[in-house]
């Protein structure tokens, strides 16, 4: 008898008929409190050697359409390595075709990044005597927001800042900062060592742990999309932002990036803050050479694809990068990876990766280290 569940850690799939493997009926589950939804990840059990055909018959109604063009779910049988499969959008549904070579299989929307992974990815970097862990506080649900400050605070360092997951259903953002901390970390990394040397690292690997145990796309248990939140958090609706912002305003900072995923765009690119008041030719050609820079010491990044440019004191104040950029007068950024594969340098067999995230990860600090005489924030008010 085939079987479909989705009670753990990240999992979300309602399962409406699993009688007949060439028509296995589900829709995905809205977001907590929200109307968002396109995230999925559920186990198949007991269709070995059996063609299966699921359709999740929702996907019409998903919040962003665009992202089952040219897109191919990902399966894995040990929850390890993760490939894609046959799939197609058609009549409203989003359909997956797979014949499970074992009794169990997981489908996901993108390799997914659990929480107890998460919790593995904070202990072993908390075993670095590089590092100080610490826990900002709580969670609507009570889980830790985790911080890690990563180098020793002595002499007029300046102090960058990085987060990911704002959006839970983005995992390919942990699975980049998993290979970004794995590089940091390095004891035999001369990159690292010399910005260890020169600056203090803050880094958030997951701002949305109870969107993240549930199985949401972008938003928190209150329903709040916490990247529409950083211009007035309060504890009881986004405290994760409430927190990360309070804590900025105690460090300063001198560099932000956030690192998110996009449904649409087969691309990894950057998202600048050139909408908000105080952008200026400056600040333009510092955000013009990061990018290029960027391009240069990896190709899975790219310059020519990304969302349109707000115009100057046009911005959404309420997102990270423009709040950030504005009040702190530094370089702020979002990065966008892609749920499917890239055009640019596609991979059949597993399109963007979770491996592939973690390289990306892993090369920013050359960018970094390249331009790191020009990050520097102003005194904030």
């Amino acid at each position: 008898m085939i079987q479909i569940s989705s009670n753990f850690d990240g999992g979300n799939i309602i399962c409406d008929s699993s009688d007949d493997p060439a028509n296995i009926s589900l829709r995905i589950r809205p977001d907590t409190k929200a109307d968002f939804f396109q995230w999925f990840y559920f186990r198949l059990n007991g269709a070995k050697g059996v063609d299966c055909k699921m359709r999740l018959t929702n996907a019409k109604d998903a919040s962003y359409l665009r992202g089952w063009e040219d897109y191919r779910a990902v399966a894995s049988y040990d929850r390890e390595n993760w490939f894609r499969v046959d799939t197609e959008y058609k009549d409203g549904k989003l359909i997956l075709n797979h014949r499970p070579e074992f009794d169990s299989i997981y489908f996901a929307y993108f390799a997914p990044y659990s929480m107890e992974r998460h919790a593995d990815l904070i202990a072993r970097a908390g075993q670095s005597p590089r590092v100080t862990h610490s826990v900002m506080g709580r969670t609507v649900d009570g889980q830790d927001m985790d911080l890690l400050t990563i180098g020793e605070a002595r002499g007029n360092k300046r102090n960058f800042w990085l987060i990911a997951r704002q959006h839970p259903g983005e995992t390919m953002a942990e699975w980049w900062m998993d290979g970004f901390l794995g590089r940091l970390l390095d004891p035999n990394d001369a990159v690292a060592n010399a910005l260890l040397d020169r600056a203090i690292f803050h880094v958030v690997p997951n701002m949305n742990p109870d969107g993240s145990r549930s199985g949401n796309l972008r938003t928190n248990a209150t329903g709040a999309n916490l990247n529409r939140e950083w211009q007035d958090p309060d504890m009881k609706r986004s405290p994760e932002v409430y927190l990360v912002r309070e804590k900025m305003r105690e460090t300063g900072v001198d560099f932000c990036l956030d690192v998110h995923g996009d449904e649409g765009l087969p691309h990894n690119f950057i998202a600048g803050p050139e909408g908000v008041p105080s952008w200026d030719a400056q600040k333009d050609m510092l955000l013009t050479d990061f990018k290029r820079t960027w391009q240069q010491v990896n190709p899975d990044f790219q310059t020519r694809h990304g969302y349109p440019i707000a115009k100057k004191g046009q911005g959404n104040m309420t997102i990270c990068v423009n709040h950030v950029s504005e009040y702190f007068g530094c370089l702020a950024m979002t990065l966008e990876m892609p749920f499917k594969d890239t055009a640019d340098r596609p991979n059949h067999q597993y399109g963007w990766s979770p491996g592939r995230s973690g390289k990306l990860g892993a090369s920013v600090l050359d960018v970094i280290y390249k331009e790191f005489d020009r990050l520097e924030g102003e005194d904030a008010e």
